[in-house]
């Protein structure tokens, strides 16, 4: 998780695990620690952002969480520019705290446990992982 500390007060959150032509969604409170899948966004460019203004506006989340990906030695590859930029557009976009979570190996976890829509699970262990950690 990155450096900057979570408010209390914030309670839910929507997290995105962003892939450059899927990004899975979920959603979840800090009340209950737990996460829901929601539908993948198949999107690129401005259209993703149209499709994550909707779910934003349905679920009203007072923050977000983005995972961003390393290689297993914790080094950065070009996916984690990737992601940390989709992390500022947001923050930028929705003028919601943006908060960032290594998401090692969350594709890998889905996939094992059998994940329909790998993306959307994927981006529910991020947020659980976010969760735990608070």
């Amino acid at each position: 998780m990155n450096a900057r500390a979570v408010p209390a007060q914030l309670m839910t959150f929507m997290a995105f695990d962003f892939g450059t032509r899927h990004t899975g969604v979920a959603f979840g409170s800090r009340l209950l620690g737990t996460a829901r899948p929601l539908a993948t966004v198949h999107a690129t460019g401005d259209a993703r952002f149209v499709q994550i203004a909707q779910r934003l506006a349905e679920w009203q989340p007072e923050a977000i969480v983005v995972g961003v990906p390393f290689h297993p030695d914790g080094a950065e590859h070009e996916n984690t520019k990737r992601a940390r930029k989709f992390a500022r557009q947001l923050e930028g976009r929705f003028r919601l705290p943006v908060f960032d979570v290594d998401e090692r190996y969350s594709t890998t976890e889905a996939l094992s446990a059998g994940a329909r829509d790998a993306d959307a699970a994927s981006a529910c262990i991020i947020l659980e992982q976010f969760l735990r950690s608070l």
